[in-house]
């Protein structure tokens, strides 16, 4: 177990990171936020299939996991999902438990997450289920470190305004870096300078309408290889 382990508030059974004061997902529906964000903004499940490989700043309570790993059973399991989250602050196994607990209809994969893996462990063939690897650390060294590539990034750590480190230029300069042709991303923030950001990092760029009460989110793409 890191020393690092994520310190927490709870408000209304959502956990919220006292080091950032704020939630780890949507007061108002987490779930629901997650697939229009992650799946919609990734243009999945269509485009599962052979080896896919989706990269994530901020892993965070497992959610936007555990709701892409039903998307691709539901899907049926096309190809071989592969899921490398960077992470600096896991939660404690039973702080996500309880996380967790709010979304009974993850339960099945929630179960087979706590059951298998614990914050440290290295990559994890979940049971039935994807290839889980969360990196600890500050992202801005262990991802350009990352010998691979994603089909698909979820932006997903806290508020930029206050958790600046994962959303510096540098740090997005290295998810393009580490981003296949064709490749996508997409968070729910659509400050400027993020989008500018995306855009000096090779995607191409586009503010879309957001979620619940955001007006708008971020979806972005590497143009195809020549």
């Amino acid at each position: 177990m890191t020393d690092q382990t994520a310190k927490l508030d709870w408000r209304d059974g959502v956990p919220i990171a006292t080091a950032f004061d704020d939630p780890y997902y949507s007061l108002d529906n987490g779930l629901a936020e997650t697939q229009y964000v992650f799946l919609g903004g990734n243009d999945l499940p269509a485009r599962f299939g052979g080896n896919f490989q989706i990269g994530e700043l901020g892993f965070g309570t497992g959610l936007n996991l555990l709701v892409t790993w039903a998307a691709w059973v539901e899907a049926g399991k096309l190809g071989h999902l592969h899921f490398t989250s960077f992470e600096a602050f896991p939660m404690a196994p039973d702080d996500m438990g309880a996380a967790l607990a709010h979304f009974p209809q993850l339960g099945p994969y929630a179960d087979i997450l706590l059951a298998e893996w614990q914050p440290g462990d290295g990559p994890t063939d979940l049971t039935d289920g994807p290839i889980l690897h969360v990196i600890t650390g500050d992202a801005r060294q262990t991802l350009p470190a990352w010998p691979h590539k994603a089909d698909a990034w979820f932006l997903d750590g806290f508020s930029p305004a206050k958790n600046p480190e994962l959303w510096e230029p540098d740090l997005l300069r290295a998810v393009g870096k580490h981003t296949k042709a064709g490749g996508t991303a997409a968070t729910y923030s659509a400050a400027g300078h993020i989008r500018q950001s995306l855009s000096n990092a090779g995607f191409e760029v586009t503010r879309t309408a957001g979620y619940g009460r955001k007006r708008h989110m971020t979806r972005a793409r590497m143009p195809d290889a020549n």
